[in-house]
């Protein structure tokens, strides 16, 4: 049943978190007995899998963004208190078939709205940030993998890679569609991934083989192509003042590369594996790298010179390939086949 342009419905959640003994974790995984500790946050109405994917931390509505897959749902997640609202009005699949290739897997946003794509009906969604409701969807050209809002153009990006290619729309709120079609960058074997760095006015993306490509958002076009040490590349993450850009691949391993002097290679380092999404923490300089066949997340110390080793490995869960991180040290892992979050603390600040 597709309810794309159904009445979102709101909710609001608030869940003590304790900190769980070993003994709590019956399907089989741990914490360290560290003073860090992972925490399992679930989701309200998730009574079997979430097909997870691109969860984003919003900056500017200080709120970490779940799409609910299958559930039809899009989740807010405030990182203090941890209070869950919810908005509908996306496809909704009853059961849980393993992946996420159904319903609302990716959202991004600026201050005025928020931008979300469901895979089942291959729409773009608009949706108010301040009411939390959908104004407008529209169809894409291809079925959706991530969707990133471009503050230097003001534009919604959104990779469709069975395709090979991002399609671009511009933002028109007093037309009607509000969003529209402009073109295409073709990304031959690819776009895998995709962040934007509005800084220094590039995207990066991935091809599935050994290729990180960078674009430039000016000429909206491919302007470089950079060999990394990837068997398969997936996930990508930045550091927009050192221009550092982190692959993740999918065997098990991390790499830096140099975006200011053409991808040079900085760092190299190896953890568990099937690897996907990955993220990155600035203010602790650290790199989250999930392993969904290990069920661990290594956290990753990157050096003032590009250089990665691994600080500690924890155990997750088998699944959990999906990680953000939010403005200060909370670190947000999901769990698909629980249909829950797991929340880590990060309160280690490394010391070169």
């Amino acid at each position: 049943m597709i309810l794309s342009q159904a009445r979102p419905r709101t909710a609001l959640f608030f869940f003590f978190i304790p900190i769980l003994s070993q003994a709590a974790f019956a399907d089989g995984f741990s914490y360290d007995e560290s003073p860090r500790h992972i925490a399992p946050i679930p989701i309200p109405g998730a009574t079997t899998g979430v097909g997870f994917d691109d969860m984003q931390f919003s900056l500017p509505l200080k709120e970490v963004l779940v799409p609910g897959g299958r559930m039809g749902d899009l989740f807010f997640v405030n990182p203090q208190s941890h209070a869950i609202s919810e908005i509908g009005g996306f496809s909704v699949h009853l059961e849980y078939y393993g992946g996420h290739n159904e319903g609302v897997t990716s959202a991004d946003s600026n201050k005025r709205f928020i931008f979300a794509t469901d895979r089942t009906s291959i729409k773009l969604s608009l949706i108010d940030a301040k009411s939390r409701k959908i104004i407008a969807s529209v169809p894409l050209a291809g079925e959706p993998d991530y969707v990133r809002y471009v503050s230097f153009n003001d534009e919604v990006w959104v990779t469709e890679p069975r395709d090979e290619r991002i399609e671009i729309f511009s933002i028109e709120p007093r037309k009607d569609p509000p969003l529209k079609h402009l073109k295409f960058i073709p990304i031959e074997n690819g776009p895998e991934s995709l962040v934007i760095d509005n800084r220094n006015r590039k995207a990066f993306t991935n091809s599935v083989s050994s290729e990180t490509l960078e674009i430039d958002l000016k000429s909206e076009s491919v302007i470089a192509r950079w060999p990394n040490h990837c068997v398969n590349s997936h996930g990508l993450a930045l550091d927009p003042k050192k221009q550092f850009v982190f692959v993740g691949c999918a065997e098990g391993k991390a790499e830096t590369l140099d975006a200011a002097h053409g991808g040079k290679i900085l760092g190299e380092v190896q953890s568990g594996r099937g690897v996907d999404i990955i993220a990155y923490n600035p203010l602790l300089s650290h790199l989250y790298m999930p392993g969904s066949n290990s069920g661990t997340m290594a956290v990753i110390h990157v050096l003032g010179n590009g250089g990665l080793y691994v600080e500690q490995t924890m155990p997750t869960t088998h699944g959990a390939h999906c990680v953000t991180v939010d403005d200060h040290d909370g670190v947000w892992i999901c769990d698909p086949r629980q249909g829950r979050l797991l929340f880590f603390q990060d309160l280690h600040t490394p010391i070169e």
